[in-house]
């Protein structure tokens, strides 16, 4: 089965409105681009990306219907649509340009993130294996990497943790492979829960990891929560993040803008007690310890 790419440039305002058309038509996966080509990370369904402009790539397996065009018009306006392109992804190529550049990445002193065709750089060390797939989160971004560091840097050994949003899953697989007990990895995307488990097996770690739909939550008192979203879904999950600490629990949040950093610890604050901020490349990872009196 051959993949089709289809490509255009959209004001970010009809954002929501094309990601509901391509879902319903059966599109695999749907990214939204700065014209430069950096990601949105896993917008929150029904929020707009950062530009003002945005280029969409959606990937179909196999023909898409042959009135998506034609329908995205419709809803979108006909300039809106001024530079579609659709051609065949081919799966060698689309292949060969993640071996090429996706290498071993080392976090904090002992954890290394992998790719499955090479060999670990240091066999003793913790090594993660993971592939890039539909799942967001593979160690590139700076979000995860922060937060990849954070984990590194505690003392997971026995403990319980909770990846609010897990995408890929290369968080909960890292705390797990660093000597937590448990993991409880969250997502509202079947798509992200599956290559969780798929990712979870590879590493032989399925056994300690449990994994919930936002609707299958329960309260817990885990000893840590990390949680690589954006600013704005981590204000709105913030009555739903507490219940799942123990007093004293560490907290990491990323996806947020250094800008963004103040919202998000004002919004944390009655039961969040922060620390020093971690940044790479204008992005900020929050970090601290849940109130004992929370």
């Amino acid at each position: 089965m051959h993949t089709i790419q289809i490509e255009f440039e959209l004001e970010s305002r009809h954002c929501p409105t094309a990601e509901a058309l391509l879902e319903e038509a059966g599109a695999l996966s749907i990214s939204f681009l700065d014209p430069g080509g950096e990601p949105v990370l896993e917008p929150a369904v029904g929020t707009n990306p950062l530009w003002d402009t945005v280029r969409v790539l959606a990937l179909f397996s196999g023909d898409p219907p042959a009135d998506l065009r034609s329908s995205l018009e419709r809803k979108l306006g006909v300039e809106a649509l001024s530079s579609w392109q659709q051609g065949v992804l081919e799966a060698r190529t689309w292949e060969r340009a993640w071996m090429d550049h996706y290498h071993p990445m080392r976090f904090g002193r002992r954890l290394w993130v992998v790719p499955s065709h090479l060999e670990p750089p240091e066999p003793e060390a913790v090594n993660l294996r993971l592939d890039p797939g539909l799942a967001f989160g593979t160690g590139t971004h700076a979000t995860t990497a922060l937060c990849l560091d954070w984990l590194e840097g505690l003392d997971l050994k026995g403990r319980t943790v909770v990846d609010y949003g897990c995408g890929s899953g290369i968080l909960a697989i890292a705390a797990l492979l660093l000597g937590a007990e448990r993991v409880y990895g969250v997502d509202n995307d079947p798509q992200a829960l599956e290559a969780s488990l798929e990712n979870a097996r590879r590493n032989g770690v399925e056994e300690r990891l449990t994994l919930w739909a936002p609707e299958q939550v329960q309260a817990l008192q885990a000893d840590v929560l990390v949680a690589n979203i954006l600013s704005g879904v981590l204000i709105e999950l913030q009555p739903q993040l507490r219940p799942l600490l123990a007093p004293g629990g560490r907290v990491g949040l990323s996806g947020i803008l250094q800008r963004q950093a103040e919202d998000v610890e004002a919004a944390f604050a009655d039961w969040v007690r922060w620390e020093p901020r971690a940044d790479r490349e204008g992005w900020v990872l929050l970090h601290g310890s849940a109130a004992t009196d929370s």
